[in-house]
């Protein structure tokens, strides 16, 4: 039976925006599910991190494993194993429940979303049609984390922080009925030299993600503890330990998860750093704000999420502005736009105080730090891609993917930590508790901004490119 391309891109852009949207829809829950499970405030990121971590570290091998065992197939269990984890943790009991179902939910879209890409690329053929379905494709990212953050208010004002989790399960039920009448299977043939020669490379994808974690454990901890503390010490030194072995094992294995020759291309090692500053960025730019919002100024979720559209407008607006702009004049000036503005719309925000209006405190830095962040992240995505061979181009775009969601983590271990260091010691200094956390906010947001910062440097020194439509088509915005 012929199954129509646009339905099933139907099918795979309706999963792809419930992972996308599960990144953002979180943030606006934190304060109340942060007060029904009793999380601690070191504890809170992680229901944030727990989820990215996993996703991007498993990214590479989510994408190798669907190559091999059925793009298909792949996709429907990353799907059910989604839905389940999302059932799991809206019944979740504890922080420690919440936290391990949120990780089970990052390992689920780190199967299903390389493997639906991989499916519409093999769907729709180069040409006129593909760019379309890419279009609509790196839409969704801006689509998702805009509606996420509202959706998620209606939510949990509505209904419960809890139906933030719930509301993935029909959604979820729907998929996974129609992917079987909608969707061709399609895998690499077993008899090529290519599957024979392929292998999963589990160990690289534990070893790469074990040491992130083992680094972000390690930075949190030092808040507490102390950097001298023998748990952070051994923390770091594990860390350090794996992500050598990764880099060993990598460099010995026959078909490695990321080929270290690709990091002879200064473009695409530049990208990396680039967009996992990037994610930094926004990541603790994000769980900051929706927490200063709602803990600080008094807001209720929907008016939280509500008073983040504008800035995910802006992210779309930036998209299809820096895609038009690119092709004239280049990648490096481009996100050097990009990081600058990034910088100058953090930088308002450390101006705004818990009684400012918000229409002359907030919302211009949300408008320009929305904007920025996209003319960082699509020429990032279309310099990766640039010096690589066509072989290694999903690797390549794959390895940025996962480089911004690791960063995404480790920023906001970092910032979290010296937040929460800082209203710490206001408190003990007999600080009221909203001049604690307005400082820690604005302290949390500099670092921020010191991210983007060093994108700036990064734009400087990167190698110019100037896209044609081709490699425009295949930049998919992170």
């Amino acid at each position: 039976m012929r199954r129509s391309p646009w339905s099933i891109l139907t099918v795979l852009a309706l999963a792809q925006f419930m992972v996308v949207l599960d990144v953002t829809i979180v943030n606006v829950a934190l304060p109340d599910l942060q007060k029904d499970l009793g999380f601690s405030t070191d504890n809170l990121q992680w229901v944030v991190s727990a989820y990215t971590l996993v996703f991007g570290g498993f990214l590479l091998l989510g994408g190798r494993a669907a190559d091999l065992l059925g793009r298909r197939r792949l996709f429907m269990a990353g799907l059910a194993l989604f839905g389940l984890a999302s059932l799991a943790g809206g019944l979740a009991q504890s922080e420690g429940m919440l936290i391990t179902f949120r990780a089970i939910q990052g390992l689920g879209g780190a199967m299903l979303s390389p493997a639906a890409l991989s499916l519409l690329t093999v769907t729709f053929p180069p040409g006129r049609d593909r760019n379309i379905a890419l279009g609509i494709w790196g839409g969704l990212a801006g689509l998702g984390g805009t509606l996420g953050v509202v959706a998620g208010g209606f939510l949990v004002d509505g209904a419960g922080w809890r139906w933030v989790f719930f509301v993935n399960v029909p959604i979820t039920v729907l998929v996974v009925a129609a992917a079987p009448l909608i969707l061709h299977e399609s895998k690499v043939s077993p008899t090529s030299p290519e599957a024979r020669a392929r292998t999963f490379d589990a160990i690289g994808a534990v070893l790469a993600t074990g040491g992130v974690l083992a680094l972000i454990f390690g930075v949190i901890r030092a808040e507490p503890l102390g950097w001298s503390d023998p748990e952070v010490v051994g923390s770091l030194i594990g860390a350090a330990v794996l992500l050598a072995a990764f880099v060993w094992a990598e460099s010995r294995s026959a078909d490695p998860l990321v080929p270290l020759r690709m990091f002879r291309s200064r473009s695409l090692s530049g990208s990396t750093v680039a967009l996992a500053l990037n994610g930094a960025a926004f990541t603790s730019m994000f769980f900051l704000s929706a927490i200063f919002l709602q803990q600080v100024r008094g807001e209720s979720a929907i008016d939280t999420g509500l008073q983040f559209l504008p800035m995910g407008f802006a992210a779309i607006a930036g998209a299809g502005v820096a895609s038009g702009v690119v092709t004239r004049i280049g990648t490096r000036p481009v996100q050097l736009v990009g990081a600058v503005l990034s910088v100058a719309g953090l930088l308002l925000l450390t101006s705004t105080g818990a009684n400012d209006s918000y229409a002359a405190g907030l919302l211009p830095g949300f408008l320009l730090f929305g904007f920025g962040i996209m003319w960082i992240a699509v020429p990032g995505q279309i310099a990766a891609v640039s010096e690589v061979s066509h072989d290694d181009a999903g690797s390549a775009s794959g390895l940025v993917t996962a480089g911004y969601q690791v960063g995404g983590v480790l920023g906001l271990a970092i910032v979290n930590t010296l937040s929460t260091s800082l209203a710490n010691s206001r408190l003990a200094d007999g600080a009221s508790a909203q001049t604690a956390l307005v400082d820690a906010y604005h302290r949390g947001i500099v670092v921020a901004a010191v991210f983007a910062a060093v994108v700036v440097f990064a734009a400087l020194v990167a190698r110019q490119q100037v896209p044609d439509a081709e490699e425009l088509a295949e930049a998919v915005p992170v």
